[in-house]
């Protein structure tokens, strides 16, 4: 067999798919250097005669292993597995060693609560794993949850609410206060962008999609004045700049959390320590991460050789557990006030599709993480070449092998919060696309999809929590319509819901979607009306004169459509949605504020002002907001209005 033949082979035994069609219908075929480059990064060598011994060795593995690497069972039911015979096994829970029940021969399952179980069976020396998920049939639904099938909420960027006490960025009790402000107009949910720790000692990331560690919070939004000991009087300056001051930020807050650290250290402290014994290894390797990019920088690859966590200061690493703590416990409250305010959900959370190369959950998981490779999205019409996010991927093979773990860990720390979870880019969990870090063309690996799902209803089970996927874009047919049976709720953005005929009413034909106008990626409703999204791409050379021209001339007869006969295009689009049968309704911030600039444009990193916009009234103006009173009101009109009791809901 040829190399090529033979790298293909290889590739069919990792999940590496031979070939996609990208946007335009175009086939992609997968080349051997590709092939070779992502076999090396699931730790394969390909190099001459030991490319035919890998592929000897996965099928050796395959014909040693007796039983399925995985089993999902429906919990709560007795079930008979049908192998066993002639080996002893025995079943523990994940994350406990201790067997809940051992026997011999074929192998009949309990009745399981929602969790990840080990399964080990022995014949002899010969001894073998199968992870065991016992989950729901199905994800919790709206109706399930508060007993309410129609609601509504807003969604808006953290980091860009104003009051008159915060340091300049939005912060935890901004949230809370913000929860109060909307419930008021009837809101179910607030929902923002993804809070995961960014790194302590990185000063450049300003993308929330970009974080350090999912499984862990944003330090930086930490409110000082419920800390003891912070004090730190942020300037006027700050409070009042247009774009968010990160840099500024970062060095008065870090030297006020620094300072309540000194008094909080001397007290007694029984619940912090409880926090570090209930975050076990994994709180404790971050904190040591965070510990060591203080003398070594964030960027763990630039580390010097032989740096690892036993060379953290353990005085440091305490230092980062009580952050740690400290927002868990703000964030928390959050929740808290939102429920009491009557918003039947509480906090709408956002899972970014990964984290950095360079950051703590690739060190952290460093076992489990694919050296080499980012994860990104293939060509198409606007990034010829492919893109490459900078994110981590995990190696399916090794993250198999170890039970799901550290994405289990993820799931957990973001639904504990949460009421509704957004996972973005939720095709990542049947296929990801992997981009080498040369930039040369990537491929799709295919993803332990039914475990991997499985794993989310158990966690949303555990934790009452909506989860919404993010499926725009180009999915493999029937994609949405195996989600919606597992429970997920799709992602419907008007802008996009198009056919034949024109614009399609939100949440049809299945209503079992979140339906919004725009994203943080899309114009805001008076972007849209004016075209600016056209106007920044025509400055940026993306499209000539004469496309921009033809694209306005659309844009006009886009927005007359959706207006039709209302006064003005937010009360009719406000309205369409509010009308729909769509389960969820959202509506963005910046567009009940009439923001006109977006808070991101994909494809820039300096030319437009991302993740920096500031909201034009504060928190507290929020309750009274002619517009948001509006957008209230036409959602009770239309039986959205969320019930104040929160009876049922779970945080």
């Amino acid at each position: 067999m040829s190399r090529a033949g033979q790298l293909r082979e290889l590739g069919e035994l990792l999940g590496i798919l031979p070939a996609f069609h990208d946007m335009s219908g175009q086939e992609r075929v997968t080349p051997p250097e590709t092939y070779a480059a992502l076999a090396r990064a699931m730790g394969h060598d390909t190099d001459g005669e030991a490319l035919a011994d890998s592929i000897a060795d996965l099928r050796g593995q395959a014909e040693a292993r007796k039983f399925p690497p995985d089993v999902i069972v429906a919990a709560d039911v007795p079930q008979p597995l049908g192998f066993g015979a002639g080996h002893a096994w025995s079943l523990a829970r994940a994350d406990d060693p201790h067997p809940l029940l051992a026997g011999e021969g074929d192998v009949m399952l309990p009745p399981l609560a929602p969790d990840v179980y080990v399964l080990r069976l022995w014949d002899g020396a010969d001894a073998q794993e199968v992870t065991v998920l016992a989950a729901p049939a199905r994800l919790p639904q709206v109706g399930d949850l508060i007993g309410q099938s129609r609601i509504w909420g807003l969604s808006g960027a953290l980091y860009g609410l104003v009051s008159g006490r915060n340091g300049g960025i939005g912060d935890y009790d901004d949230l809370g206060r913000a929860a109060q402000a909307t419930a008021r107009h009837g809101a179910a949910f607030l929902g923002i962008n993804p809070v995961h720790a960014m790194g302590h000692a990185e000063c450049d990331a300003f993308s929330p999609y970009s974080p350090s560690h999912r499984g862990f919070l944003n330090t930086a939004h930490i409110a000082l004045d419920q800390v003891p000991g912070a004090q730190c009087d942020a300037s006027e300056a700050l409070r009042r700049a247009e774009a968010v001051p990160y840099s500024a930020h970062k060095h008065a807050h870090q030297a006020a959390l620094e300072a309540a650290w000194n008094v909080f250290r001397q007290q007694d402290k029984p619940r912090f320590e409880a926090f570090c014994r209930a975050g076990g290894d994994e709180l404790d390797r971050f904190a040591a991460f965070e510990a060591l990019t203080e003398l070594h920088g964030p960027d763990w690859r630039h580390w010097p050789a032989g740096v690892n966590a036993a060379q953290a200061a353990p005085g440091r690493k305490r230092f980062h557990k009580w952050l740690q703590w400290i927002a868990d416990g703000q964030l928390a409250q959050a929740v808290s006030r939102a429920q009491a305010a009557g918003m039947s959900l509480g906090l709408y959370l956002d899972l970014a599709v990964g984290a950095r190369q360079g950051g703590a959950e690739a060190w952290c998981n460093a076992d489990v993480i694919a050296p080499g490779v980012s994860l990104g999205a293939p060509p198409d019409h606007l990034s010829p070449e492919g893109q490459s996010w900078a994110l981590a991927a995990f190696n399916p093979h090794r993250l198999r092998a170890a039970h799901y773990a550290p994405l289990r860990r993820i799931l957990a720390q973001n639904m504990r919060h949460a009421g509704v979870l957004r996972i973005d880019h939720v095709l990542g969990l049947n296929r990801s696309y992997w981009v080498r870090d040369d930039g040369s063309p990537g491929a799709y690996v295919t993803q332990p999809f039914a475990a991997l799902i499985a794993l989310i209803k158990i966690e949303a089970a555990r934790n009452g929590t909506l989860v919404i996927g993010e499926d725009l874009g180009l999915v493999p047919d029937g994609f949405r319509d195996r989600m919606r049976e597992h429970g997920f709720y799709g992602y419907s953005v008007l802008q996009y819901e198009r056919d034949g005929a024109g614009f399609r009413t939100p949440g049809m034909p299945s209503p079992q979607v979140l339906s919004c106008f725009g994203t943080h990626d899309t114009p805001t409703l008076q972007g849209y009306a004016q075209g600016r999204d056209i106007d920044w791409w025509q400055r940026l050379g993306w499209i000539d004169d004469a496309a921009a021209a033809h694209e306005r001339g659309r844009r006009m007869q886009d927005v007359a459509t959706l207006r039709g006969h209302a006064p003005n295009l937010q009360d009719a689009v406000h309205g369409l949605l509010a009308a729909s049968p769509a389960d969820m309704v959202c509506v963005q911030l910046d567009d009940a504020l009439g923001s006109v600039e977006a808070q991101n444009l994909p494809g820039t990193v300096h030319e437009h002002l991302n993740w920096q916009r500031r909201y034009p009234v504060s928190v507290d103006e929020l309750a009274t907001h002619p517009e948001l009173t509006t957008i209230g009101g036409c959602m009770a009109d239309h039986g959205r209005a969320a019930r104040k009791s929160t009876e049922g809901t779970q945080a």
